[in-house]
C-alpha cells in the first residue's frame, strides 16, 4: 500500500464534527486485547504528532507553515478525542493500565523481531524486560486493590505475567539511557518508523502515569504508578535518542505523517472489530492527506525530495500485534542482567564499583523495603501466601521463580 497513491479528500475536507468526535465505547468485557492495545499506540501516537507540531509551529517563522500545521494540527487533536473516548467509562484506571503493559511487551517485542537495526534492537530488548515487569507490578496491585481480579483475563493469556528485570533495578544514571542516533538517510524505512512508534508508544504510557500517579485511591499505588513513571522517563529518554536528530522540522513532519498512516493502515489490516474499523479507514484517509501536505511543504520550502526519506511511499511490512511468550522469555533468560552503560549495555558484574550506576542507585533507594514496586509484591505474599503470576511454565531465570519472596539484588547489586 501506498499513502501517497490512497485517494483523499482536500485537508479542509476533512474535520470531524463534536457529535462524531464522540464514539461508541468498546465493551471491556468483550473486546479483544489486542483491539485495546490499537485504542492505546493510535492514541499516543496521535498525542505526539499534536506535540510535535505544537513545538514545530514554536520554531517556524513560516506563516504559510505555521498555517498548514494549524489545520493539520487541529484534526490530529480531532482524532486524539475520538479514540480516547473508545475506552469505556466502567474501565477502571488498573485494567487501563494492564493494557498499556500489555502494549509495551507485545508491540516492542514485535518491533525488535522485526528490526534489522542493532542499534535499535538492542534497546527494544532492553526496555522490554522492565515494561514486562512492570506488567507484573500492576497485576500485582490489581489482585490488591480490586475483589475478583483476573489480570490473565485482561490480557487474554496472549502475555505472560511474571517477573522480569526487577523495577528496583531500573533506576539508572539519566546519561546512561542516551544511546547513538541513526542516520534516516542511511537507514531503512522500517527502523526509522520503529524508533517513531515506539518513542510515540513509551510516551503515551509516561504521559498517563505523570497523571495517573496523583489520582489512584491509595498511597502504594499513587506511589507505584510515580516510580514506574520515571522508568518509563529512562525509556522515552532512551527511544527518542534512536531517531536522527539532523533532520529539519519538515523532514521530521513527513516522516511523522508516514508512520501515522503506517500505523493506522496496520490497524486497518487486522482489526475484527467492524466499528473500530471503520473509525481506523477514516483515520487513515485522513493521514494520508496530511502526509501529501506534508510533502507538499518539504519540497517547496526546502527543494528536497521526499524520496529520501520515504522513498516511493510503498510501506514496507505492516505492524501485526500478537503473542510473544517466547521471544520475551529468551530475551529474559539472555539479557536479565544487563543495564544501560552510555551508549552501550553491560552486564552489572562488569561495572566498576563507582560505577555512575551503583551511586544513582544509592542516591534514590535508601531502602529497598520502603519502595512501592517491592512493597507491592511482598503485601500480596503476605496477604495470599504467594505472589500473583500467570505463567506457561516456571520463569526462565531461576533467581525470580521463588513465589514467597521478592527479589530486590538481582540485577542490581553484584554478588
Amino acid at each position: 500500500m501506498n499513502p501517497l497513491k490512497t485517494k483523499t479528500k482536500e485537508v479542509d475536507k476533512n474535520n470531524i464534527d463534536f457529535e462524531k468526535m464522540y464514539p461508541k465505547a468498546y465493551n471491556k468485557n468483550k473486546t479483544n486485547p489486542y483491539t485495546k492495545t490499537r485504542v492505546i499506540l493510535l492514541n499516543g501516537t496521535e498525542y505526539e504528532s499534536v506535540w510535535f507540531l505544537h513545538q514545530f509551529a514554536r520554531h517556524c517563522n513560516n506563516d504559510e507553515i505555521k498555517r498548514a500545521i494549524s489545520i493539520v494540527r487541529n484534526q490530529e487533536q480531532q482524532q486524539q478525542k475520538r479514540i480516547a473516548c473508545l475506552k469505556p467509562l466502567n474501565e477502571s484506571i488498573l485494567e487501563t493500565t494492564i493494557a498499556y503493559e500489555q502494549l509495551a511487551i507485545d508491540l516492542t517485542a514485535t518491533l525488535a523481531q522485526n528490526d534489522n537495526d542493532k542499534n535499535n534492537k538492542n534497546a527494544l530488548n532492553f526496555a522490554l524486560l522492565e515494561d514486562f515487569d512492570h506488567l507484573y507490578r500492576f497485576s500485582n496491585l490489581m489482585l490488591l486493590d480490586i475483589k475478583g481480579a483476573k489480570p490473565d483475563f485482561l490480557v487474554g493469556k496472549f502475555t505472560e505475567i511474571t517477573p522480569g528485570r526487577p523495577t528496583l533495578a531500573h533506576y539508572r544514571y539519566p546519561m546512561d539511557n542516551i544511546k547513538k542516533p541513526m542516520v534516516a538517510e542511511k537507514s531503512d524505512l522500517f527502523s526509522c518508523l520503529v524508533a517513531n512508534i515506539i518513542t510515540a508508544a513509551e510516551q503515551q504510557t509516561m504521559n498517563y502515569y505523570m497523571n495517573i500517579s496523583q489520582w489512584y485511591k491509595n498511597d502504594l499505588g499513587r506511589k507505584l504508578y510515580a516510580e514506574i513513571g520515571m522508568v518509563e522517563e529512562e525509556h522515552v529518554s532512551q527511544y527518542e535518542s534512536l531517531k536522527d536528530p539532523t533532520l529539519s522540522w519538515l523532514s521530521q513532519w513527513v516522516l511523522h505523517e508516514y508512520t501515522e498512516a503506517f500505523l493506522y493502515y496496520s490497524a486497518l489490516s487486522e482489526e475484527k472489530d467492524e466499528y473500530i474499523k471503520q473509525i481506523w479507514q477514516e483515520h487513515y484517509e485522513m493521514e494520508c492527506a496530511h502526509l501529501k501536505l506534508a510533502c507538499k511543504m518539504l519540497e517547496k520550502h526546502e527543494k528536497t525530495s521526499i524520496t529520501s526519506l520515504i522513498g516511493n511511499g510503498e510501506f514496507p511490512k505492516l505492524l501485526t500485534l500478537g503473542t510473544n511468550k517466547q521471544y520475551v522469555r529468551e530475551v529474559l533468560a539472555r539479557t536479565i542482567l544487563l543495564t544501560g552503560d552510555r551508549q552501550s549495555y553491560i552486564d552489572i558484574m562488569r561495572l566498576k564499583p563507582n560505577a555512575d550506576f551503583f551511586l544513582y542507585q544509592d542516591e534514590m533507594i535508601k531502602n529497598e523495603n520502603k519502595i512501592a514496586s517491592h512493597q507491592v509484591i511482598q503485601k500480596v505474599i503476605e496477604k495470599f501466601g504467594k505472589d500473583y503470576r500467570y505463567e506457561d511454565s516456571p520463569n526462565p531465570i531461576k533467581e525470580l521463580q521463588n513465589r514467597k519472596k521478592d527479589n530486590v539484588n538481582l540485577a542490581r547489586k553484584q554478588k
